[in-house]
């Protein structure tokens, strides 16, 4: 009998444990999330901002040309900066995140998605608005549907994770080479292939942010992993959003 009852309470320590790590799992990812939806607001917001600012536009609302601040930022070489500033931001990010402060972390972040937004600003005067809207709801149910099966299967995508890994890195090359010289067929095919690539990478960092989760972290160290986790998913969304925009967006 006394067998029974140390067997039983034994079991109701490691469920109430269970338990305890679930809740904990949830806040994580549910901090994850956050953080990724408002850098993605905070990224819209500023890329509308600076579109505004940046535009000559008559009474039809069609653009006619750039104001003195749209040609420094846009044609001037200040272009280059608005360009790599975002890149040698989140390189810098990723790489330091042990060494920074919680507090830190979590300003660099909110620095890189409004530098993203800058950048981004120029989307606005390529696609209608109207287009942009659509695309964006697109992008953000396949991200969702995406990132949930990230999270509940029981597959490990690993192998999967470290092939779009690869498949990133040509895209970087090959959008770099495209950047200098430009290449109709080669930005559509940067553009289907980045598609795949985002959405494999979409479910992979879901589920490798999700087992980064450990009960025993303090404070800094868990929301550290959410900076990082966040930072991920927004990127993976973003390009998601970008690749399926040059696809399906409407042109000015």
């Amino acid at each position: 009998m006394s067998n029974l009852d140390r067997n039983y309470a034994a079991r109701g320590a490691f469920g109430g444990r269970a338990i305890a790590i679930d809740a904990g799992l949830r806040a994580y990812m549910l901090r994850v999330y956050n953080y990724m939806a408002a850098a993605v607001a905070l990224t819209g917001l500023a890329a509308w901002v600076i579109f505004q600012a940046s535009v000559v536009t008559n009474d039809g609302g069609t653009i006619t040309g750039l104001t003195n601040f749209g040609q420094t930022l846009f044609v001037s070489p200040l272009k280059w900066v608005v360009i790599f500033s975002p890149l040698v931001l989140v390189f810098a990010i990723s790489a330091g995140i042990e060494r920074l402060s919680l507090s830190t972390a979590q300003l660099l972040f909110w620095v890189f998605a409004a530098l993203m937004g800058i950048s981004l600003g120029s989307v606005f005067m390529i696609y209608t608005p109207v287009s942009i809207t659509r695309v964006f709801f697109i992008s953000a149910a396949s991200f969702g549907a995406l990132s949930l099966y990230g999270y509940t299967t029981q597959r490990d995508l690993s192998a999967m994770g470290s092939f779009m890994m690869m498949g990133l890195f040509g895209l970087i090359i090959a959008s770099i080479v495209n950047l200098f010289w430009p290449s109709g067929p080669l930005a559509f095919a940067i553009s289907i292939i980045g598609v795949i690539v985002f959405a494999g990478l979409t479910a992979w960092d879901t589920q490798r942010i999700k087992e980064m989760y450990d009960v025993n972290d303090d404070g800094t160290a868990s929301g550290r992993k959410a900076v990082m986790g966040a930072l991920s998913l927004y990127l993976d969304f973003l390009n998601l959003f970008l690749m399926l925009l040059r696809l399906l967006g409407d042109r000015r």
